[in-house]
């Protein structure tokens, strides 16, 4: 078999090393248009993780490798003169010229031909000529782009300039160095990889970068391997406290913007991407070298285990491409949050430093404290001085306000569809299931989709607060709650706008309009919204709401709000989001009018603000106001950032106590990025960017991210949704979990038998003494401390 590499860098020759080793009669030739020691960039980062396989695939590479790590376990996050240290965490760096001699070294003793300062011929004459050709030829890619119809790149580049430096100055731990001046925040990654040099990546916002003055030294053409020396400079003296009289090292050293590199595959015919020519991730999470060098491994093996090099390829990215773009959303959330680290630089400093270390939700407060309980601890009793309980308490469990309404917890049962009422009446399901919630532990239940009129109905089996039997109706089920228990209940009041009038959804998630589903015999009834824009191709077209609709509307939503008063509800929630009449007028793909209601977000909220402000008038002080909002519409001219930023300012001030921060379901063709807690960062963005309190909201479903969420400060409650469903005493079993017992998550008199940790299979099994010493001494902090006689020389 013939094998052509394209790229020698790490990832290119990990390959080749391996695949030879594994089928030595193979022809493997590499092409590096390099010479064999021009290579960009200092140290590189590995995880235990990868070593493990590094050791088990390679042991020559790996015993080469791990002979000349800088080996350390501990995070400093420098914030406003304090140092805060994090320990448990496990890091090993090597110099990348060191590495890619190891992999050269290991490549010439296996006999591949490595050709250096060789450019490789056109991708399209390898692959007729080679069995198979690996393409790892970098973020910019010639054989990706020849083949720019089969990989169909997303190259996402960011807005944050970065500059990829050394500095003489050996860092003891992994460093975070996060600077404020008057020009704006900057922020520093940095960490040893020998005993004489650390890798030093200095990273600021484009506002902060053009007020520091780095524009002026940028603004020309640097040919290559030149680096920007009077930047470089810059940085020196803007650091100067941190580099301790140390210099700054450059190799080919200049401001860049971070691309994130995805491909919808990562074949084609017989060429293969590898590494950076098929992903990056930010720098901030992980190192490209580390998934590249995985990548090898993979594909090595995979070649090695099926018959031929179709079947290989497929199983290389079946197996691959699942566990990149884990690690791109989480490096994702990582590179988001440096990005807008301005945002955070209010907070005390033990928040500040939590929140960095969990903002790529990979570590969590659990993680955390198994890393570091010391660390952790601290953080959570500065919480617990902050006025919300004591420092045993977990996060999640400690009180917290809602306007004038008190909560025992940071737990919330969002808004859920049931279906289940007839003429807008709510029954005994719906009785079942709030009171069943209730009693499950979290702290504010709300009652879901409940329609101010006949016609906001989305589908007939829609509760409503439109008459006086559904008013009774729901006075019977928040009685019955309230006496048992003292969790609050909430009540979500909408109009369904251009959603109204369909079917409940359908085993596909899709509804029709009434009268045009199977079994659906009644028709529907006008529709208003917005604009005169039907959700989909199949979906009735409203008519465009006049003023006279816009006022009946208003006059709708203060009956339904006094009605909830009487019927005994604590909070009240607005709908002004999921594509509903009040997020068809905020959002600018569903608002296309042209007088005073559209245009610019002004006269987009002026409805809306016009509903909460008569809402406000009526509702008791006493009682907590939501207003439920879709941060992000998940489609191309969608509502941005800022919009959203000025939306919420406007809702605060229109008598909102705290925004529900959810995405989506605005328009039909939007492409939401689905993931674990993904909907936070639209939380985190208003709560820290404006003060007002939030509610995360969308696949938060551990205690763990919870207890996260809250410590670090992304949002003040959260709302578990469907982990609530598939069992509604989620809260009080997550107070089991963390052996919890206080007052955040009382068991129900007749259920406190069952409130202890249940036995399982083998939890009644006395483990043996299987250490000589009870005590095993493992420390928890560890510091690259080098002897002076190992250090190398610098460049």
């Amino acid at each position: 078999m013939r094998v052509a590499v394209i790229g020698g860098g790490p990832g290119g020759l990990y390959f080749a090393a391996l695949a030879k080793q594994l089928s030595p009669s193979w022809e493997i030739t590499v092409w590096e248009r390099n010479a064999a020691d021009g290579t960009f960039g200092f140290g590189v980062v590995f995880s235990d993780e990868t070593l493990d396989g590094i050791a088990q695939a390679d042991p020559e590479i790996f015993a080469a490798m791990s002979a000349e790590f800088a080996r350390w376990s501990d995070i400093d996050v420098r914030y406003r003169g304090q140092v805060l240290t994090s320990g448990g965490h496990g890091f090993a760096a090597l110099g990348r010229k060191r590495l890619l001699r190891i992999l050269q070294g290991r490549c010439a003793a296996l006999q591949v031909d490595v050709r250096y300062r060789t450019q490789a011929p056109p991708a399209g004459q390898l692959a007729a000529e080679y069995d198979l050709v690996v393409a790892s030829d970098g973020v910019r890619s010639a054989t990706r782009a020849a083949y720019a119809d089969t990989f169909t790149a997303d190259l996402d580049e960011r807005h944050c300039r970065y500059m990829w430096l050394a500095t003489d100055k050996v860092f003891e731990a992994f460093t975070f160095i996060v600077a404020e001046g008057d020009f704006g925040t900057l922020q520093v990654h940095a960490y040893p990889f020998d005993a004489a040099r650390s890798t030093f990546i200095v990273e600021m916002d484009e506002d902060s970068w053009r007020r520091a003055g780095f524009e002026e030294f940028a603004d020309r053409d640097f040919p290559p391997g030149t680096s920007d020396d009077a930047s470089i400079r810059r940085c020196e003296e803007l650091l100067v406290g941190h580099l301790d009289g140390h210099r700054l090292i450059p190799n080919g050293s200049k401001w860049i913007r971070f691309t994130t590199v995805r491909n919808t595959t990562w074949r084609h015919d017989n060429v293969v991407l590898l590494g950076d020519a098929a992903h990056t991730a930010h720098f901030s999470i992980g190192s490209g070298t580390k998934l590249a060098m995985e990548d090898a491994l993979a594909l090595a093996a995979c070649l090695h285990e099926h018959p031929d090099v179709p079947a290989a390829l497929a199983a290389y990215e079946a197996e691959r491409k699942p566990v990149v773009e884990s690690t791109q959303r989480a490096a994702q959330a990582s590179l988001e949050w440096f990005e807008n680290v301005g945002r955070y630089t209010g907070q005390e400093a033990p928040q500040f430093a939590f929140n960095l270390l969990t903002r790529s939700r990979r570590v969590t407060y659990d993680n955390l404290r198994v890393r570091d309980q010391r660390f952790t601890d601290a953080v959570a009793g500065w919480h617990a001085a902050e006025g919300v309980g004591d420092a045993a308490t977990p996060p999640m469990f400690r009180p917290s306000r809602l306007g004038g309404l008190r909560l025992r917890n940071r737990v919330v049962v969002p808004p859920t569809a049931l279906y289940a009422a007839v003429d807008g009446v709510p029954g005994d399901f719906d009785l079942l299931h709030l009171s069943t919630q209730a009693l499950g532990g979290s702290a504010l239940v709300i009652a879901g989709m409940t329609a101010v009129s006949a016609d906001g109905r989305a589908t007939l089996g829609c509760p409503g607060l439109y008459t006086d039997e559904q008013e009774a109706a729901w006075r019977r089920i928040t009685d019955f709650v309230h006496r048992q228990s003292d969790t609050c209940l909430g009540v979500q009041l909408t109009h369904a706008g251009r959603r109204a009038a369909t079917s409940p959804p359908r085993a596909d998630g899709t509804s029709v309009p009434l009268g045009e589903g199977e079994g659906e015999g009644e028709s529907g009834w006008p529709l208003i919204a917005a604009s005169p824009l039907a959700w989909d191709a199949a979906s009735t077209t409203p008519r465009e709401a006049t003023r006279e609709d816009m006022d009946t509307v208003v006059q709708n939503f203060v009956e339904a709000a006094r009605r909830a008063d009487r019927a005994g509800f604590d909070a009240l929630q607005l709908q002004y989001g999921h594509g509903q009449l009040m997020s068809g007028f905020l959002s600018p793909l569903t608002n296309l009018r042209t007088d005073a209601y559209g245009g610019e977000l002004a006269g987009r909220l002026r409805f809306p603000l016009e509903v909460l402000r008569a809402v406000r008038a009526v509702w008791p002080d006493g009682k907590a106001l939501i207003v439920r909002i879709s941060a992000a519409d998940w489609a191309e001219g969608g509502i941005g950032e800022a919009d959203v930023v000025e939306l919420c300012r406007a809702l605060a001030d229109g008598g909102a106590d705290a925004i529900d921060v959810s995405t989506g379901e605005v328009v039909a063709h939007e492409r939401p990025r689905y993931g674990r807690s993904y909907q936070t960062p639209y939380a985190d963005l208003i709560r820290n960017a404006t003060g007002i309190p939030t509610i995360a909201v969308g696949a938060i479903s551990t205690y763990d991210d919870v207890n996260s969420i809250i410590l670090a400060g992304r949002a003040d409650l959260c709302a578990v949704g469907r982990a609530q469903l598939h069992d509604p005493l989620w809260t009080l079993h997550a107070a089991a979990a963390q052996n919890y017992t206080g007052p955040g998550a009382p068991w129900p008199a007749q259920w406190k038998a069952g409130s202890a940790r249940q036995p399982g299979a083998r939890t009644d099994r006395i483990p043996p003494r299987l250490h000589l010493l009870r005590t095993i001494d493992t420390p928890v902090h560890q510091r690259w401390l080098p002897r002076p006689a190992a250090a190398t020389t610098a460049p």
